[in-house]
């Protein structure tokens, strides 16, 4: 992979993969709206789950779960009730997951998944 752009594409295809073996639906991917994008939105369950994927090589500037800040959050979140809104959908409940991945030269994927993110 060579590309931020591809190594990104695996990652939420990794994630995706995952919530799927999970029992999980998927409902959207990529999905865009004013304030961004959502990597994916998806059903556990009756709860609505906008999952934001972060995708690193390595650890050397960080776990990629740090890459969501606060105001990071705070925008998945806005961009959450938006995709609510669009899709006239009234969920049980609604959280924010974070999935991180790693992508170590010549090893396997190390994926972390971090629920309820505030």
């Amino acid at each position: 992979m060579r590309t931020t752009q591809a190594v990104g594409q695996h990652g939420e295809d990794l994630a995706e993969a995952y919530v799927r073996e999970a029992g999980w639906t998927v409902l959207d991917r990529n999905w865009r709206g004013a304030r961004g994008e959502l990597d994916l939105v998806a059903l556990d369950g009756e709860e609505l789950v906008a999952v934001e994927v972060k995708t690193r090589r390595s650890t050397a500037y960080g776990h990629p779960a740090e890459a969501v800040t606060p105001r990071k959050l705070a925008r998945i979140r806005g961009l959450t009730v938006e995709w609510l809104r669009a899709h006239d959908s009234r969920p049980a409940s609604v959280r924010v997951d974070v999935i991180a991945i790693t992508l170590p030269p010549g090893g396997a994927p190390r994926l972390e998944h971090l629920v309820g993110v505030v």
